[in-house]
């Protein structure tokens, strides 16, 4: 019985307590846990932007309403929020995916709006507004292409929150068990009792999640240099 074999020729990561092959798991945790994290980057990425445009252009009481819900999200803790997000819809891939869309947005719709209070004002705004353009045409047509690299941005770092929040759910347990992801594995390897003795376990689902964040951050960051091309000027992109 390969039992908790460690790294060789025949097992490349080793093996686990029920002498399943770690590097077979590993490719096979990749595709839901990177699912998982786009779909809900998508998600928290489309909200965040809408109410972001949406509350700073129209200001008034649908600003007051919609930055009230943002600021009750900012008083709530992110983690355990998702958990009883899980507890009350499902452990299914599809609830975790829509429990971190709608928790994550709201730091994307802060900024947003932010920036839409200072386009607003803008001459381009007044032109088109001035010539009949409707809210809908002034909102999508000359307000958003001014934000899509800030949307592209808060894609990037989506799929970094999703990715790791999706990880802390899965390893609290609260992920789909149909679905072994990363997060399953350093739980299950905690689980065993083993993580001081079968590193090879639990360090590469852990190394893979590392690795795709850092890499989803360092595109936002490319990305924020596209955004705000003065970051970058001077040597003072940090």
């Amino acid at each position: 019985m390969l039992t908790l074999r460690p790294p060789s020729w025949r097992h490349p990561l080793g093996t686990t307590w029920q002498g399943r092959d770690v590097f077979s798991q590993v490719l096979h945790g990749a595709r839901p846990t990177l699912i998982v994290g786009l779909s809900a980057a998508l998600i928290l990425a489309f909200l965040g932007v809408n109410v972001g445009l949406w509350s700073g252009y129209w200001g008034g009481w649908l600003d007051l309403l919609l930055m009230r819900l943002v600021d009750i999200l900012y008083g709530l803790p992110f983690l355990p929020l998702m958990v009883v997000v899980m507890s009350l819809l499902s452990r299914e891939q599809k609830y975790v995916i829509l429990g971190l869309g709608l928790v994550a947005w709201r730091d994307v719709a802060r900024v947003v709006r932010a920036r839409v209070l200072a386009l607003r004002e803008e001459d381009f705004i007044k032109s088109a507004r001035a010539m009949g353009a409707g809210h809908v045409r002034l909102v999508y047509l000359y307000l958003f292409p001014n934000l899509l690299p800030l949307a592209l941005l808060f894609l990037a770092f989506g799929l970094v929150w999703s990715i790791l929040g999706h990880a802390d759910l899965s390893f609290l347990g609260f992920g789909d068990p149909r679905h072994q992801t990363w997060g399953d594995m350093v739980s299950a390897a905690w689980a065993a009792g083993v993580m001081s003795e079968a590193y090879w376990w639990y360090l590469p689902p852990s190394a893979c999640i590392a690795a795709v964040s850092t890499g989803a951050f360092f595109l936002a960051r490319a990305l924020e240099e596209i955004a705000d091309p003065r970051r970058s000027r001077g040597g003072q992109f940090a």
